[in-house]
């Protein structure tokens, strides 16, 4: 059974930096591509960073150089540490992870909550 369980959302300051965490169990970790996607109230669910099983990395524009992924496949877990948080990076953050041949591996854990405000 797969399982991704993400971890780390909360409340924080405009200004302040979270780290979230997403741990998989029941894919191979190692060779999926594993991505963060955000949903914030009344919008849809959007990209913010994917990290390929080669290490490259792809972020939304609106996060490029606030937000890094990383992963550590000997812990099957996968990383987003965000700083410079702004208000609209307010959301409901998923972690999912895709293999990279059969693509109706794809799979989503059930989000963890970031709220920016002062």
């Amino acid at each position: 059974q797969v399982q991704l369980v993400e971890s780390g959302g909360g409340l924080v300051q405009p200004g302040g930096s979270l780290r979230l965490s997403c741990a998989a169990s029941g894919i191979s970790f190692n060779i999926n591509t594993m991505g963060w996607y955000r949903q914030a109230p009344g919008k849809e669910r959007e990209l913010v960073a994917v990290m390929y099983s080669s290490g490259a990395t792809d972020y939304a524009d609106s996060v490029k150089g606030r937000f890094t992924i990383s992963r550590d496949n000997a812990k099957n877990t996968v990383y987003l540490q965000m700083s410079s948080l702004k208000p609209e990076d307010t959301a409901v953050y998923y972690c999912n992870a895709r293999h990279p041949v059969f693509k109706y591996r794809n799979y989503w854990g059930k989000g963890t909550l970031v709220t920016v405000s002062s």
